[in-house]
């Protein structure tokens, strides 16, 4: 019986490509974002904080890829997950840096989750288009 197992990761090359096309969608739509890349196992890959990016959004952009790498969801898929479950709905909201609202990916590459996506800046779904843009380039 083996002891260990291999984990596929995003590399920096990658992180830093998809970092560079969510700023630019961000630009594109005049809302500055923060943008954060998480690896497999929910650590902090690459970061972007664009100018005029609100302070909140550092912690929330990286809350939102750690969300969406720890159970292999997008963050706008756990609200509808937990909205009709009054136990979910009331309580996992209270665990730490689970985000349940929309604007952050798991990056999936050949079927293997290596890591997660988060925008913050604007309106969830405006976090949502910018971090769909990082992820067209992980495909």
């Amino acid at each position: 019986m083996a002891h260990t197992y291999e984990k596929s990761s995003i590399t920096a090359e990658l992180a830093g490509e998809m970092i560079k096309a969510a700023a630019s969608k961000a630009t594109e739509i005049g809302v500055p974002m923060v943008i954060a890349i998480v690896d497999e196992s929910g650590v902090l890959k690459a970061f972007h904080r664009m100018d005029g990016a609100a302070l909140l959004s550092v912690d929330i952009a990286q809350n939102k890829a750690y969300t969406a790498v720890s159970f292999g969801i997008s963050t706008d898929a756990w609200f509808d997950f937990i909205k009709n479950d009054p136990p979910l709905n009331t309580g996992i909201v209270h665990t730490p840096r689970l985000v349940v609202f929309g604007g952050g990916y798991p990056i999936v590459v050949e079927g293997k989750i290596i890591g997660g996506i988060g925008c913050s800046g604007g309106h969830y779904t405006q976090d949502m288009v910018c971090a769909q843009a990082g992820l067209e380039v992980a495909l």
